[in-house]
This record gives structure tokens, C-alpha cells and sequence, in this order.
């Protein structure tokens, strides 16, 4: 089947019209359902106590995780990571680091036989603590990794809005 050049012009100002509002949405879009709230003082500050309480045992006062995080012990278990700029959370949207949290490792990622030391915090956090913890990582973070998180959230929203 061969499409007109009508057609394809057609098709082509479709493409560039999505192109665009996508576009404009990772720009300038500042309605985010985004979870996290780094830029809340009073949640930021909330979040620094919870952290300081349940977290800061493993990932470290500091948010610099234990050594070596990025191999197993000698048990086959992944040590803590970091939470600062030098390890990966900022590489994952809101919605997962939440559910991470919140279910665990392995039941968020649907990862039945990961091992882990971090417990699930679903009965030991209520979930607006666990979004007052993860703003005050993210408050920690510079200012472009904290704008990269953002277009991430942003990018993760409109795959979610289209994959309903």
C-alpha cells in the first residue's frame, strides 16, 4: 500500500505536533503529580528525622551508603547504597523509589529471589513518611541531578498516562 504525499504530509504533522506538545510537557511542565517534595522545608525536615531513625543505620548519616555497595558479600547480598550523589536513586522515578521503600526490593521490581537486608517498610512507616525520607535524600542532592530526577518523574508520568 503506498500512502499519497498528501498522506504523508499529513502523518508527518501529526508526528511533529506530538513531537512537539511531548516536548513542551518535559520543558515546561510544572503541574507533576511528582511525590517527593525536596523543596518543602517542613517535609524536608520531617524526612531527616525519619531517615536519621530507619535509615541511617544502613545507608549512612551521611547518605553514603556502606563500602563496596556494588557487590554482593560473601552471603550473596548487596550492601546499602548511597543515597548522596554518588550512588544511582536519582536514576529512579518517585513511584519506584516509593514502592521500593514501601514493598521492598524484590516485590517492587518483581524480584522474587533478589536478596536483600532491607526490610519493607509498609508496617513500619506510614507512606507520608516515606515520602518525607525520600524528599530529605532528594533536598541532598545538586541542584542538575535534582532537575534530572525531575524530568524523569516527568517522562515516567507520560508513559503512565499512556499506558493507562
Amino acid at each position: 500500500m503506498r500512502l499519497s504525499q498528501r498522506s504523508l504530509g499529513a502523518l508527518a504533522l501529526v508526528a511533529a505536533v506530538t513531537a512537539a506538545a511531548v516536548g513542551f510537557l518535559l520543558v515546561f511542565d510544572r503541574g507533576s503529580d511528582a511525590l517527593l517534595k525536596a523543596g518543602n522545608a517542613s517535609v524536608v525536615g520531617r524526612g531527616q528525622v525519619v531517615y536519621l531513625e530507619n535509615c541511617a543505620s544502613c545507608h549512612g548519616r551521611n547518605l553514603e551508603g556502606q563500602p563496596d555497595w556494588k557487590s554482593p558479600d560473601n552471603e550473596g547480598f548487596l550492601p546499602a547504597p548511597p543515597h548522596d550523589a554518588s550512588g544511582h536513586t536519582w536514576h529512579h522515578p518517585d513511584r519506584v523509589l516509593f514502592d521500593v521503600t514501601k514493598l521492598g526490593v524484590a516485590e517492587a521490581a518483581n524480584l522474587k529471589n533478589y536478596k536483600t537486608r532491607m526490610p519493607p517498610f509498609e508496617n513500619l512507616l506510614e507512606d507520608d513518611e516515606i515520602i518525607a525520607a525520600l524528599s530529605y535524600i532528594k533536598s541532598t542532592w545538586p541542584e542538575d541531578m535534582r532537575r534530572r530526577h525531575d524530568q524523569l518523574n516527568r517522562v515516567d508520568e507520560l508513559r503512565e498516562r499512556s499506558n493507562p
